[in-house]
């Protein structure tokens, strides 16, 4: 295990300390908040820099085409989750973005499984697309931790790029899909 997969695996495991965090806050204990802040901020730069080193170091392997997304996925869909209407926060995302965060994010891995069980291999690359969807959504869980009142601007740009994005990665699923049809019926 290089250290690439190490910090995509920290970001893994940091999750479940996240959850707790916002599970268990409440106003009266304001430091949970604080420390499902710093847990995420740390997640986030995580993310950044497994990428990074894995290319720099060019340390690229299997286990970090799975344990990077699935870091990135787990971080971001469980604060999409835990700080939508079930939290106590003064401020927290509508059900309709959280929605529609986790049901992009849900295809995507129906997509992938799909396409690993046809194709039996599964090249994973992330799109400017998902890059800069990625980046707004970390952005607005910040803004809804931190109670910045103007999170709502964020979190519709990270809504906009989340269905941009899906739908990107929805056309690039069936060209994989319809690629591999058309070969067969050619051979």
């Amino acid at each position: 295990m290089n250290i690439a997969n190490k910090i995509s695996t920290f970001r893994i495991l940091s999750v479940p300390f996240f959850i707790a965090c916002l599970v268990y806050y409440t106003p009266e204990k304001q430091f949970l908040r604080i420390l499902a802040l710093v847990i995420f901020i740390l997640g986030a730069i995580s993310d950044g820099l497994d990428g990074f080193i894995a290319r720099r170091a060019k340390l690229q392997s299997k286990a970090g085409l799975i344990l990077d997304p699935l870091g990135d996925k787990l971080l971001l869909m469980s604060a999409f989750i835990f700080l939508s209407p079930i939290s106590r926060l003064a401020l927290e995302f509508p059900l309709w973005v959280s929605f529609i965060v986790i049901s992009r994010d849900v295809i995507i891995i129906i997509g992938a499984v799909v396409i690993y069980m046809v194709k039996q291999s599964l090249d994973v690359y992330p799109t400017k697309w998902g890059k800069l969807t990625t980046t707004f959504q970390m952005l607005s869980v910040l803004c809804v931790l931190l109670q910045y009142k103007q999170a709502v601007f964020i979190w519709w740009i990270a809504v906009i790029f989340t269905v941009v994005s899906g739908i990107d990665y929805v056309k690039r699923g069936f060209k994989i899909l319809y690629a591999l049809d058309s070969r067969r019926i050619n051979s």
